[in-house]
């Protein structure tokens, strides 16, 4: 079954913004609210934007509400998801679908929206957009081009990415669908609606704020459940403000991701930006992409 790509965004177009998960100032949205209308497209704000009940943007029956209303609205042609934070999976189950499969439009964000856009992939085949929320927007002097490219990707120009290389990767060239996104939620959604298949796939992780001994059991976990098997390629983003125990675990992030991928002969990157940093590249979660390790990474989007 062949991936559903969303159209493409043109000059004019509406795109909603709402808060499914945890709580966001409106204030903190200004900017980014700003700047998508000056790239031409109108912004339709929900009501969960600057709506607080204690850590989420609502109640679970406020931001069910607003997030339905925007994908059943064939008005709105992409929905940007102001933050992350948790919430989703606590109403994941009670949305309705049915007219977003008729009429798909790009769902934006990371972090918790992980699980959304892994649930549209595995049920639908629908893209997504993994690419940095509106807080990202108030430091776009030093964020700029990874925020410029959320606009190319949403307007359709094809993407190429590239890193410096690090001495723990591992060369190779591969052609796939491209997967992933915050690892605490790829774990979590596994044995649900909502787990992605990673046969032949480029899968991508990043986290923050877990300690080294959780990102271990998240990684054993995700290895169990077969999904660092079949893998055509791996890449690692950012893994940021990790906390350790008292008495140390005794591996750095990079050496525990290696040990569970050791046997495995797929091409491997670390310090790919993306993740909860400045550094963080528009993705689109489904979308083919070339990925080529050697002296330098590339990421081609493949049309």
């Amino acid at each position: 079954m062949p991936v559903i790509i969303p159209i493409y965004l043109k000059q004019g177009d509406t795109i909603g913004m709402i808060c499914p998960s945890g709580y966001m100032p409106f204030d903190k949205a200004q900017k980014c609210i700003d700047i998508l209308q000056q790239w031409d497209f109108k912004v339709q704000v929900g009501k969960t934007l600057g709506n607080q009940n204690n850590y989420f943007s609502g109640t679970d029956e406020e931001r069910l509400y607003d997030l339905q209303m925007m994908l059943d609205d064939e008005n709105i042609k992409a929905i940007y998801c102001g933050r992350g934070g948790y919430g989703l999976s606590r109403i994941i189950d009670k949305i309705s679908f049915k007219n977003f499969i008729q009429h798909p439009k790009w769902i934006i964000g990371y972090s918790d929206i992980t699980l959304l856009q892994a649930h549209i992939f595995s049920n639908y085949n629908i893209a997504s957009l993994h690419a940095p929320m509106a807080a990202a927007f108030n430091e776009m002097d030093e964020s700029k081009k990874y925020i410029d490219s959320v606009f190319d990707s949403l307007i359709g120009k094809r993407q190429i990415y590239k890193c410096a290389s690090h001495q723990l990767n591992r060369n190779g060239i591969f052609k796939g669908e491209l997967l992933g996104g915050n690892l605490a939620l790829l774990t979590h959604i596994i044995g649900t609606k909502s787990d992605i298949n990673t046969k032949n796939k480029i899968l991508f992780i990043e986290d923050i704020g877990e300690y080294k001994y959780n990102i271990d059991r998240m990684l054993i976990q995700l290895k169990r459940a077969g999904k660092l098997d079949e893998l055509g390629g791996l890449i690692i983003g950012s893994f940021t403000e990790i906390k350790d125990t008292t008495i140390p675990f005794g591996q750095e992030i990079k050496e525990i991701i290696l040990d569970k991928i050791i046997e495995y002969n797929y091409p491997v990157c670390f310090d790919f930006p993306v993740g909860h940093v400045k550094e963080n590249y528009a993705l689109k979660i489904g979308v083919t992409y070339k990925l080529t390790v050697s002296d330098e990474v590339l990421l081609e989007e493949i049309k």
